[in-house]
C-alpha cells in the first residue's frame, strides 16, 4: 500500500500527517511505528490523522506516539494540525476546530503563528510525594490534556532528562498510564526554559506543547508569574503560554501559541 503523508513540525516536535477525511487508511500500531522511525520510516515524534467530526467540529484530531500508541492530545501536535486542516478549509480559515480524547479544541492563526485553545487543566498535585533518586525538588502534577510530571531543578543543561524522565514516567505512583517528566528553570519572572521526556517517544523532545503549559501553570501556581508566560524548549523556539485564573489551583481559556510548519510531502510503501 502506497501512503500519501506531510511532515510537519511545531517547535521542533515532528510529525507524519495523513489525510484520512475519507476513512480508507487504517494503520496498525507497528504501521504507524514504522512511520515514526528514524531510520526506516519517515521519522517522527508521532502520527496526526485527520478524520471527519463526529460531535460539530470541524475535524476530527487523532494522534498517536511514535510507539504506535494513541494518546488523548499534543500541543504542538495540534498546532500543526490546526494549520494543516485550516489549509484544507475553503478559502484556508483562520480559525478550525477539532475534536480529541481531551475534548473539543479551537486552532486561530495568529501572523505566522498557530494559537490553540487548550482543554482545561486538571488533577493539580502540588507534590506527588515520589521521590527518585538523584533527583533533587519537589515532583508535582497536572494533566493538561495528558498527564504531566513537573520538577523545577537548579541546572537545566546539566539535568539527566533520559534517566531522571524514564524514573519517572514508569515510577509505580504514576501507574498504569504512566506520565511524561518535564524539567524546568526560571529564567526570569514570567520566563522559563524547560527539557521534556514524553512518554510514546521514550525519550528527551525537542518540545512538548502539553509540557509547557504544564510547567507555565506550575510557574504561576509557585511564583505568581501572570499570564502570559514564555517558554524556551530545546528546539530552540519561545512558545508562550495564556491562561485565566478561576479559584486557587484551576484555569480556564489556557492558550499555547508558537511555530507549526509543513517540512515535505511524500509517498512511502506501508
Amino acid at each position: 500500500m502506497l501512503l500519501h503523508f506531510y511532515k510537519m513540525n511545531g517547535a521542533g516536535n515532528d510529525f507524519v500527517v495523513i489525510d484520512n477525511r475519507d476513512l480508507a487508511t487504517s494503520l496498525t500500531k507497528d504501521q504507524i511505528e514504522h512511520l515514526c522511525d528514524r531510520h526506516r520510516g519517515v521519522g517522527a515524534d508521532g502520527l496526526l490523522a485527520v478524520e471527519p467530526a463526529e460531535n460539530g467540529a470541524d475535524f476530527k484530531f487523532r494522534y498517536y506516539n511514535a510507539d504506535g500508541g494513541e494518546a488523548e492530545m499534543c500541543g504542538n501536535g495540534a498546532r500543526c494540525f490546526g494549520r494543516f486542516t485550516a489549509a484544507l478549509m475553503e478559502g484556508e480559515a483562520d480559525r478550525v476546530t477539532f475534536e480529541t480524547i481531551a475534548g473539543k479544541l479551537a486552532a486561530e492563526l495568529v501572523e505566522d503563528d498557530i494559537r490553540i485553545a487548550m482543554s482545561e487543566p486538571k488533577d493539580l498535585k502540588l507534590d506527588t510525594g515520589v521521590v527518585i533518586p538523584g533527583l533533587e525538588g519537589t515532583l508535582r502534577f497536572i494533566n493538561t490534556g495528558v498527564p504531566h510530571v513537573v520538577v523545577f531543578v537548579a541546572d537545566l543543561p546539566g539535568t539527566e532528562v533520559v534517566r531522571h524522565g524514564a524514573a519517572i514516567r514508569y515510577h509505580r505512583g504514576f501507574a498504569p498510564a504512566g506520565t511524561n517528566a518535564n524539567f524546568a528553570t526560571v529564567l526570569a519572572p514570567g520566563h522559563i526554559a524547560i527539557r521534556t521526556y514524553e512518554r510514546g517517544v521514550e525519550d528527551e523532545t525537542l518540545a512538548c506543547g502539553t509540557g509547557m503549559v504544564a510547567c507555565a501553570l506550575m510557574h504561576h501556581l509557585l511564583d505568581g508569574a501572570p499570564s502570559p508566560i514564555k517558554v524556551d524548549v530545546k528546539g530552540g523556539d519561545t512558545l508562550e503560554i495564556g491562561f485565566e485564573k478561576t479559584g486557587e489551583t484551576t484555569f480556564r481559556n489556557v492558550t499555547l501559541t508558537g511555530p507549526a510548519d509543513f517540512v515535505f510531502e511524500g509517498d512511502i510503501e506501508i
